[in-house]
């Protein structure tokens, strides 16, 4: 391959990173999908069949029981299929369409649940969930945004306190900061992304497993069970083969059913923010497969790092070769004053270039003194997509400011 071809590779391959991501991303979750339905199919495949065995065993022998046509039969069942649908069940339920039982389907229907136990069946009712699920999904969507933004703020600040006080603890401050140490201490520190999924990943175990041990005992699932459950209800999927409270009498039921709502509410703003923690980390293995893949397809970006390893002169028309070139891997970005303007060692420089250069850093230098004094966090460029997180709005938009591996003032 010529030379000319890779740099053409390599800059196209660094223009759209982006989309390099996205379809890396659509590629893995098509694999992803695929792997998860060969192993669901192994294990429930052959149950599936051994319950249509034996149901069709017992229509047959309930058939010539009764002398009842198998015809006759299925139409019966499918009317009970009906009744189940409405709501009836041969044990006693809660009422389905009373204020309580309403409240807890708008509920599932606003957190995105949808269980599936309670839906309308009227034409008006169901016109009035298209409308009433629009604005009230919507909502739902920005209340858990807010609750990831102070969760993480709160574990922050106390990631940040306990951090400081090992620090003044451990005797390596000079005896004139460490008395007033909170005004010098790490302005712009921020949580790393694995602590904080760390942190957020017991929460959510904890809160399952409490949820789990007043499940087993009220509704009388078994514990793994009810595990099971908390899983599918927190993360909002809400199959819907367990659903709680639907009995109609429970013993201390008002205690259980604002218990249950808490647990509910408590587990699905953990799980939420659990997911899109966790996405932050996908999206750095995501951005670490997009970096081996460049090198592996264009060599030009070892030689440009090779190129740019001397750090003790000025390369005049970097700027200009740097456009052509594209970033190299390790490069902080456009405006990175320590990769910009080096060059090897003998090559002749203009003074044109030494003041242009001397200018910028100076300029820089200043921005950073002016940002310490005033306590702000260091930000060498506006932008943060030099580390491969760009902006982003919603969830991602909270955790690219608040995480130290998704900030550009990292």
């Amino acid at each position: 391959m010529m030379p000319g071809q890779r740099l053409q590779g390599c800059r196209s391959l660094h223009l759209n990173e982006d989309n390099g991501r996205f379809v890396l991303l659509a590629i893995l979750i098509v694999l992803y999908l695929l792997c998860g339905a060969a192993v669901f199919s192994a294990i429930e495949r052959p149950s599936e069949l051994r319950a249509h065995g034996r149901w069709n065993g017992t229509l047959l022998n309930f058939s010539e029981t009764f002398n009842i046509s198998l015809q006759d039969l299925n139409s019966f069942l499918r009317e009970y299929e009906a009744a189940i649908a409405a709501g009836i069940r041969a044990d006693a339920l809660r009422p389905r369409w009373d204020f309580t039982g309403a409240f807890y389907f708008v509920g599932t229907v606003v957190s995105t649940i949808g269980f599936g136990m309670t839906t309308p069946v009227t034409v008006a009712g169901k016109v009035f969930l298209i409308f009433y699920g629009l604005l009230g999904c919507a909502a739902t969507i920005l209340f858990f945004n807010l609750f990831l933004e102070r969760i993480i703020t709160l574990l922050a600040v106390v990631m940040k306190a306990v951090r400081e006080r090992r620090i003044r603890n451990s005797g390596l401050l000079p005896p004139g900061i460490r008395h007033d140490f909170s005004a010098y201490s790490l302005p712009g520190w921020k949580p790393s992304v694995y602590h904080v999924m760390l942190i957020l990943g017991l929460s959510a175990i904890t809160i399952s497993c409490c949820a789990s041990a007043m499940y087993t005992p009220v509704e009388g699932w078994g514990y793994l069970d009810s595990l099971y459950f908390c899983f599918v209800t927190f993360s909002t999927i809400g199959f819907g083969d367990f659903v709680s409270s639907q009995s109609a009498v429970y013993e201390y039921q008002s205690l259980y059913r604002v218990a249950n709502f808490l647990f509910m509410l408590m587990g699905v703003c953990c799980i939420y923010s659990l997911f899109n923690v966790i996405s932050i980390v996908i999206k750095q293995v995501l951005n670490w497969m997009l970096e081996k893949m460049s090198c592996l397809f264009c060599q030009h970006c070892n030689k440009a790092n090779t190129f740019l390893g001397r750090r003790n002169a000025i390369r005049p028309g970097s700027r200009g070769r740097q456009g052509q070139l594209g970033q190299p891997p390790d490069s902080d970005g456009p405006c990175d004053s320590d990769t910009e303007g080096r060059r090897l060692s003998g090559e002749m420089i203009s003074m044109k270039d030494l003041a242009a250069s001397n200018k910028v850093s100076l300029a820089i230098m200043q921005k950073q003194l002016s940002e310490s004094a005033n306590g702000y966090p260091r930000t060498v460029c506006g932008s943060s997509r030099h580390n491969g997180f760009s902006g982003g709005v919603g969830a991602l938009g909270i955790m690219n400011n608040r995480l130290a591996e998704t900030s550009n003032s990292r």
